[in-house]
């Protein structure tokens, strides 16, 4: 078995281009609140799991995170997963799971997202950022 590295930042910089035209290098709420999240001593820098029933979180590594995540997904997808309407029509559905995607990545990403959501068969997709 393989272990996943996720690469820690070595540091972090936020702040705006004083050469924008619209701006002028402000920074919006959210991005001017960031800093304190960052280093807000509250922030969860690892994977934590918390059985039903019970009353305490537990630290667990990347890799059991992604695989605990991958295979609820699957059991999902395997019990509710759609392939065609009682008439006939194919339409490879999965409506019981969605996907809410992040405004930081880029176009690119947010393309990859969006047609592996898709491919999944998901309905329900969305993007937070609303620019």
């Amino acid at each position: 078995m393989t272990t996943r590295r996720i690469p820690k930042p070595a540091s972090s910089n936020i702040e705006g281009d004083p050469d924008h035209p619209v701006n002028r290098g402000t920074l919006c709420p959210k991005g001017a609140s960031l800093i304190d999240f960052i280093h807000s001593p509250n922030r969860l820098m690892h994977p934590e799991y918390r059985a039903p029933g019970s009353p305490e979180w537990k630290r667990i590594s990347w890799e059991d995170s992604l695989d605990r995540i991958a295979e609820l997904m699957k059991q999902d997808r395997d019990a509710n997963f759609v392939e065609k309407m009682p008439d006939g029509k194919t339409v490879n559905r999965w409506l019981t799971t969605g996907f809410l995607a992040a405004s930081a990545g880029s176009n690119e990403v947010g393309y990859l997202t969006h047609k592996t959501v898709r491919s999944l068969g998901m309905l329900a997709f969305d993007n937070q950022a609303r620019v």
